[in-house]
């Protein structure tokens, strides 16, 4: 059975919405969440493969529909298989989605935007999407863009890495040891605070009609972030005003 999600405001393309009561955009625990099983794969793959795991997801996602209502979109490097992934699991039943290899989209700051802009625009408005892998200051712009939920996963996956994130940058605790003896779970719980914090400064520049003040803010904290806030402006300046408030 699909979740509501009822949009309640709109700062640019970011929205604050509810679903079961929850405000969005908020953190989601994998635990927490029914995710139908899909077809991972590699991001930079061949067109074959990856076209070969988005068909294997939207059979597994449909077989399942009855279990879950949380959707894996597959399609690696390939924007029109993504938007094939997306378009075929709403046909099924899906209203909420994960988007994959959000680690190597990180990386690369215009596959980053292409992708979400580009999902977005082929979506429903009563869809939601889940960001499966962030860094911090990245929060503040994935949100900009139409981002409505970040996985606490990462919050792990930077401890293992002995990796503190804060709103504005990460400091491998390595090279610099703010925290000496820290535990593993300590830095897990860390980390999880920072994304709960940045998740309120969020709710609270929404509201304030103050996002993309936020946004520009961040932007600075490393290259990849204010090359995406660029790229976005660039290319995508009528998705930006299409819900943006004009005074």
């Amino acid at each position: 059975m699909i979740k509501k999600f009822e949009i309640k405001s709109h700062d640019g393309p970011g929205r604050i919405g509810k679903i079961d009561g929850e405000l969005t955009p908020k953190i989601f625990f994998k635990d927490e969440l029914k995710i139908a099983p899909s077809e991972g794969s590699a991001h930079n793959i061949d067109r074959e493969i990856a076209e070969f795991n988005v068909n294997e997801t939207l059979r597994l996602a449909r077989e399942n529909v009855d279990s879950y209502d949380i959707a894996v979109i597959q399609g690696s490097k390939y924007i029109d298989l993504r938007v094939k992934c997306l378009k075929e699991l709403e046909e099924i039943g899906y209203n909420g989605f994960i988007i994959a290899n959000c680690d190597a989209l990180l990386t690369n700051p215009k596959e980053l935007v292409d992708v979400i802009v580009s999902l977005k625009k082929e979506a429903k408005k009563t869809d939601y999407f889940i960001f499966s892998f962030t860094e911090v200051s990245f929060m503040p712009i994935l949100t900009y863009m139409g981002i409505d939920g970040f996985l606490a996963d990462s919050a792990n996956y930077y401890s293992h890495l002995n990796v503190l994130q804060t709103p504005t940058k990460s400091y491998d605790l390595n090279a610099y040891p703010i925290y000496e003896n820290i535990s593993q779970k300590e830095l897990e719980e860390k980390n999880l605070e920072n994304m709960e914090f940045v998740i309120r400064e969020i709710h609270a520049h929404m509201k304030n009609r103050s996002l993309r003040n936020l946004v520009e803010e961040r932007s600075g904290t490393t290259p990849q972030n204010i090359s995406t806030l660029k790229i976005l402006d660039r290319n995508y300046m009528d998705y930006l005003l299409e819900y943006t408030q004009l005074f």
